[in-house]
């Protein structure tokens, strides 16, 4: 288990560690995702014109969607953290500090490096000794309690379009990736990359596997999951809110600002990027919804005008 780990404003080059995380979340993702019966599309001929996006049935393209503030509002770790302090896995200083940190990620709108690092050693310090499987059934009963009603009906939209032209979808987050597959499958997404935690026979060992799945990691693990299922990234689609996702974002053909963060949305501007804000309802000032998304990504961004009236994060 683990938070989002370190970050720094500026993007870093990938690390041996963030390689490792990187691997570990492909392989992890690949094991759990959900079977799709899609084939192998032949390639392009040259000089072919490429088709509009997202491809119907292209079984090259996917599309890789950040968690944390991008298809729900809020870090999925502190809503975790709520639900093991409601089931008496830790105390209330504890559950206080993870309090404060939510409260800093909502208000703040950007991720603190130490809170983070001290929501990841908390986590695992909490879950060692415990068994993967208790915690995956616990995982279902939070999602229940306090994220069902945290989605984005606009993101989550965007996602169906890709899952309606017959594409994969992955969730792409530093988030336990036991939790990260839970919400792909209540979503009907087809699996997620997110942080793998050691286990043995298991049982958690409080140890992970790498490093968190942020910044250049998450890069890492869209790169290696890409490779392992024959995805061509240039056909493929990633949203995210956060400039820490930069890396990931520039690896693929059909990048898209997702509420972003200021660093992001001058970043997107500056490249043309695709960017939606579905926090207070308003278009951001370049939109850009994939044709074959059109009605349903209109729908969804109109419900979350009326029904999400929350400030970000």
């Amino acid at each position: 288990m683990a938070a989002l780990g370190w970050l720094t404003p500026r993007r870093r080059p990938a690390t041996a560690r963030s390689v490792l995380a990187g691997e570990a979340a492909a392989e992890a993702a690949r094991k759990s995702a959900l079977p799709d019966g899609t084939e192998e599309l032949p390639a392009l001929h040259e000089g072919a014109r490429e088709p509009v996006f997202p491809v119907a049935g292209d079984a090259r393209a996917a599309a890789f969607f950040d968690l944390d503030n991008t298809v729900m509002q809020g870090a999925a770790i502190f809503h975790f953290g709520r639900g093991l302090y409601k089931r008496k896995f830790f105390e209330r200083r504890e559950l206080t500090r993870f309090a404060w940190q939510q409260a800093w990620f909502r208000l703040a709108g950007v991720e603190d490096p130490e809170h983070m690092q001290d929501a990841r050693d908390s986590a695992l310090s909490i879950v060692k000794g415990h068994r993967v499987s208790e915690l995956m059934s616990i995982g279902e009963e939070i999602y229940d309690e306090y994220m069902a009603d945290r989605i984005w009906p606009g993101t989550r939209a965007l996602a169906q379009a890709h899952l309606d032209a017959g594409q994969r979808v992955w969730l792409v987050t530093a988030a336990p990736v036991e939790t990260a597959t839970i919400i792909a499958r209540r979503l009907g997404l087809t699996g997620a990359l997110g942080t793998v935690a050691e286990s043995v026979d298991g049982v958690y060992t409080g140890r992970l596997v790498g490093e968190p799945l942020h910044g250049p990691a998450k890069a890492e693990a869209v790169r290696a999951l890409a490779a392992a299922e024959g995805l061509d990234l240039e056909r493929c689609a990633a949203y995210s809110d956060s400039h820490n996702d930069i890396p990931m974002l520039s690896l693929v053909g059909h990048p898209y600002a997702i509420n972003p963060d200021s660093k992001l949305r001058k970043h997107a501007r500056s490249l043309d990027w695709r960017l939606r804000d579905y926090r207070t309802g308003r278009k951001a000032a370049k939109v850009g919804i994939p044709a074959a998304a059109g009605v349903g990504a209109l729908a969804g961004g109109t419900a979350a005008a009326v029904a999400l009236h929350r400030r970000r994060r």
